[in-house]
């Protein structure tokens, strides 16, 4: 088809595209004629022109991104879009620690611990200010005022006022910093600077439950991150009048630099009281930054769709990351898929009427029973009444690999070594990418597949896979313990050819698991370990003269179908160390039946980087070396270590 060159050609806004469709259409018209472009300054004027369309393409296309919640990139715009579904994005969080405050006096009745009091700390080195976010008051019991269950924040204690002119157009009632904590704002409105008499406003949650005069504020992010407190116009929600003092109460925080701190004591003296004791009862947690851009766009959709009520797992995953800023991911099953037993943990037992939420934090740590507690009080508004809403802790399955890969040293320049870092470098990668949340699978082959191509000259590999998870025993006392691995162990009675079996022979068979050490009561000699028969018996042996003397062959049982190993009553004096590094824990490793690792309800899998073996062997194969058909040295052994 013959192009019409004296038509301006608009569909490509690349730079180069644009000044060359710039020079067809010019050379297309008679004024123009035999015109040299390159050589000229029309050429000049040509980038001029093919830069400025260039850059309002560009600026249009930026502008349609923004548009949309999907592919918006800059915060005020995904936090507008959110705003029309009803979404609040979660602002910077303060650590926050619970303390008992007691007051050793006689001459009160009573006390009153108010807002802003200051307790300090130091943090690996560095001194904090923890600060009440609200009034505390007790009576006297005996010598002492007792004020309990304080919960304090990292951070300084602000107090902003505002005087309400409707005559002012731009007025808005700010939070001043952008590390401003709302879950301690405080919004109270002073009736005038003559009339002290103050209303506290509450912020509202179900816009179906409020009047023309209900006392509450509306907040929303605005620019630079900080946040806007606004109020009703009479017929959704109280309106303000002129001379009314907005009073802004919050704790502006240092996020999560005060994690971990676990002693305070008072700053000054306490209503008056000067001999203050203060204890712990949780150490300070939970402080974090604002919520993500990319958390903003998963959730906010989901918040929407959850219309403020927890029904679905989905929602349940929803709000515990608005009410649990450290959240890093959540599992949620029903009652009808599993339930939780203090003594077994989670079992596939079916629970009906309850609700099962497991939560992995970005600390690292589980949360603590006040947490939990807390957690379920705040699930109240949400939840239908039928459904009972529980917090189950991680449980964390190790993955043991050992791997050896060929590789071709006639085909690169690295070093056996180099090689090896390069190959944990994409284990870590895959580990960070793929597990540590509780949908993350462990696929066999894609993890050998990921070796092979870390390097060019990495011509295969062997790549075995062992499954470990610890518990902690009860010392000095005889107790059954349940370990639910949930993979299918090998088993070796699937593989009777291969063994000849008899009592006698049992004894000495070594099965799918082995352990770390410890030492049992009443023998503070003899370390020992758990292993199994290969039938589904439970031993615990010790190491004398490099064998294994037996204490007891009927130590528990090993279901080897469903994963689950149970003892027998042990009675438990001591632990040894994990490692090389003293423990309160048992690790308990098991040989997989199948090499891929499914995680299930609550549970969460890491690769163990510190019992990672990796091997490097020159392909001599490839190399030239040997016309003989050369074979791996021999594979990892699955036989569990003891």
């Amino acid at each position: 088809m013959a192009v019409n060159d004296k038509r301006l050609t608009v569909t490509e806004f690349d730079f180069d595209d644009v000044k060359s469709n710039l020079k067809v259409f010019l050379k297309g018209q008679t004024e123009f004629k035999d015109y040299d472009f390159e050589g000229s300054g029309m050429s000049a004027l040509l980038d001029v022109l093919a830069y400025n369309t260039h850059y309002l393409g560009f600026n249009a296309n930026m502008l349609a991104n923004e548009m949309f919640l999907d592919s918006a990139s800059l915060r005020s715009s995904v936090v507008s879009h959110a705003k029309t579904l009803g979404y609040v994005p979660n602002s910077a969080r303060a650590s926050v620690a619970t303390v008992d405050v007691n007051l050793n006096t006689t001459s009160l009745t009573s006390a009153t611990m108010p807002a802003g009091t200051v307790f300090t700390t130091t943090n690996d080195g560095t001194d904090f200010q923890f600060v009440t976010a609200a009034d505390k008051t007790a009576s006297t019991i005996g010598n002492i005022i007792p004020l309990l269950n304080v919960k304090i924040y990292e951070g300084t204690f602000v107090s902003t006022r505002y005087t309400v002119d409707s005559s002012d157009v731009d007025q808005r009632f700010l939070l001043t910093d952008n590390r401003a904590d709302i879950t301690t704002l405080t919004v109270k409105i002073q009736t005038s600077s003559s009339n002290n008499y103050t209303a506290t406003y509450t912020e509202a949650t179900d816009i179906t439950q409020v009047s023309a005069t209900s006392k509450v504020y509306f907040i929303q992010e605005v620019e630079a991150g900080k946040f806007e407190v606004y109020f009703g116009d009479g017929v959704v929600g109280d309106a303000l009048d002129d001379g009314n003092i907005v009073i802004l109460t919050y704790v502006v925080s240092n996020k999560s630099a005060a994690n971990g701190a676990a002693i305070f004591t008072n700053a000054a003296a306490i209503a008056t009281v000067t001999d203050v004791a203060v204890s712990t009862v949780t150490i300070a947690n939970s402080g974090s930054e604002a919520e993500s851009i990319s958390s903003i766009k998963y959730n906010a959709p989901l918040d929407y769709a959850s219309q403020g009520r927890c029904v679905t797992a989905e929602d349940y995953k929803v709000f515990t990351k608005k009410l649990y800023a450290n959240a890093q991911a959540v599992q949620v099953f029903g009652g009808e898929s599993g339930s939780f037993d203090t003594s077994l943990g989670v079992v596939s037992t079916p629970e009906y009427g309850k609700v099962f939420i497991s939560i992995k934090s970005s600390t690292g740590l589980n949360l603590t029973t006040s947490e939990k507690t807390q957690l379920v009080k705040d699930f109240a508004p949400f939840t239908v009444a039928s459904t009972t809403p529980v917090i189950v802790d991680p449980a964390i399955t190790f993955l043991i690999l050992n791997t050896v890969f060929k590789y071709d040293s006639s085909a690169t320049t690295e070093t056996s070594d180099s090689l090896k870092t390069s190959v944990i470098n994409t284990l870590q990668t895959f580990n960070d990418d793929h597990l540590e949340q509780f949908e993350g699978m462990y696929r066999h082959s894609k993890v050998t597949g990921l070796i092979d191509n870390t390097d060019t000259s990495i011509t295969s590999n062997i790549t075995t896979v062992r499954m470990a998870k610890k518990f902690t025993p009860t010392l000095n006392a005889s107790t059954l313990y349940t370990i639910n691995f949930d993979n299918t162990f090998y088993n070796p009675t699937r593989h009777r050819d291969a063994y000849t079996y008899s009592e006698a022979h049992a004894k000495t068979l070594a099965g799918s698991i082995s352990s770390s050490g410890f030492f049992i009561s009443g023998d503070a000699t003899n370390e020992m370990f758990f292993d199994d028969d290969g039938t589904g018996t439970l031993r615990i042996y010790y190491i004398s003269a490099g064998e294994r003397i037996y204490q007891d062959f009927s130590a528990g049982t090993v279901d080897y179908e469903n994963g689950t190993i149970t003892t027998s009553g042990v009675n438990i004096a001591t632990v040894s160390p994990v490692d090389g590094v003293s423990s309160s824990q048992i690790r308990i490793i098991a040989i997989p039946d199948s090499n891929d690792i499914i995680p299930k309800r609550n549970q969460v899998l890491e690769i163990d980087f510190v019992n990672l073996t990796v091997t490097a062997e020159v392909d001599t194969v490839a190399t030239g070396d040997s016309v003989a058909g050369t074979t791996y040295n021999a594979a990892p052994s699955q036989v569990p270590l003891g």
